[in-house]
């Protein structure tokens, strides 16, 4: 058994990001130094599911080819900065972006599953009052290969024998304000020609509600997973929480959800982060109990992850359980999310925080099994 987390500095790296590239645009650069197509396919069958840590290591590759991938590409688009492994076997990660910034992705086991739950953007512009993420704004939005790369770098960890399973679009940033370079980094991941090969039915894609991008993921003829980050039951309420609302509107969200899943059949999740003492109350019960009866919706509530420096705090769980069995007692499907990584400011935002600060990164006891 380890513990501790791994601090790995990163270095800034001029060659390109392989995954940055198009399979078109890598056949191109293959054939033009002078190699057959089909290499194109065992470079992404060892960068996608053989884990090599270096082009070296693709040893059925001629080793010219391998010392030209090594000069003009790397394998990665962003470095490991943080590594921090929680008792409960969640790893987060800190990744460094090429600019020097810092992006966060979670890799959860679960039973036989992995999921991987990544970001989009660089901070966060939506405002949400409890939120890590939006501490400092948005900086930028990420690149198709960055978001791509969280799901690479999550599946490196993994022990022979496994790979990721489910994706999760729930870390920093609003996702649907960066959707085009979403759709083409998930597109590549659920690829079976040269991606992972994953399912569209295992990626949920979170969004604090901006209902022409809902209509616009409507229409793009995916199966993706629509979550909503609701957080308030009210137009008042969700306007405090989620400033972002003022501008929007709770029926407009709601609406735009509505068309989701009339377009595409795909039930629709509502998180909500249950903060003590102001969205946990009876009334905050009854109040999304009405909203949400009779549309094809779920759940998902979430017990705040308390953030240093914000005034909001966990719900007791004795309100946790009332709330559930109110909303359920109302015809709505309730789940609780259980609590993952808490160790290791597994919340989205958190992490980069810390490591950011004057206090640098986190030095609580971290528990990696052995």
């Amino acid at each position: 058994m380890t513990r501790g987390g791994e601090r790995i500095e990163a270095e800034t790296n001029p060659k390109r990001p392989l995954f940055g590239a198009t399979a078109d645009e890598l056949r191109a650069w293959v054939a033009a130094v002078g190699h057959k197509p089909y290499r194109v396919k065992q470079i992404h069958q060892w960068a996608f599911h053989r884990r090599p840590k270096s082009f070296a290591d693709m040893t059925d590759l001629p080793l010219d080819l391998r010392e030209k991938l090594d000069a003009e590409w790397t394998l990665f688009a962003t470095d490991l900065a943080y590594r921090g492994v929680a008792d409960d076997g969640t790893d987060k990660l800190l990744l460094r972006c090429r600019d020097g910034r810092n992006i966060e992705c979670v890799l959860m086991a679960d039973g036989t599953r992995r999921t991987v739950c990544v970001s989009t953007q660089v901070g966060c512009g939506m405002g949400c009052v409890f939120c890590a993420s939006g501490l400092k704004g948005v900086e930028r939005s990420l690149t198709a290969a960055e978001i791509f790369d969280q799901v690479l770098q999550s599946q490196q960890l993994l022990p022979p024998g496994e790979s990721v399973t489910h994706i999760v679009v729930m870390g920093m940033g609003e996702s649907l304000a960066n959707l085009d370079n979403l759709l083409v980094a998930l597109d590549r991941v659920c690829s079976p020609h040269d991606g992972l090969g994953m399912s569209q039915r295992r990626v949920t894609i979170s969004t604090v509600g901006l209902p022409e991008k809902i209509r616009k993921l409507a229409g793009e003829d995916r199966q993706y997973h629509l979550a909503v980050s609701l957080h308030a039951p009210t137009e008042e309420l969700r306007d405090e929480l989620v400033p972002v609302n003022e501008k929007i509107g709770l029926t407009a969200v709601l609406e735009a959800a509505d068309d989701y899943f009339r377009i595409t059949g795909r039930q629709v999740t509502y998180e909500y982060v249950m903060l003590g003492g102001v969205n946990d109350r009876p009334q905050d019960a009854a109040a999304l109990g009405r909203l949400l009866r009779g549309r094809k919706a779920h759940v998902n509530l979430i017990p705040y992850n308390a953030v240093a420096g914000l005034p909001f705090v966990r719900p007791e769980p004795d309100d946790v359980r009332r709330f559930t069995e109110r909303v359920r007692g109302l015809g709505v499907a309730v789940t609780v999310r259980r609590t993952r990584g808490r160790s290791i400011d597994a919340a989205c935002g958190q992490l980069r925080r810390r490591y950011e600060s004057a206090a640098g990164p986190p030095t609580v006891a971290i528990g990696a099994p052995s």
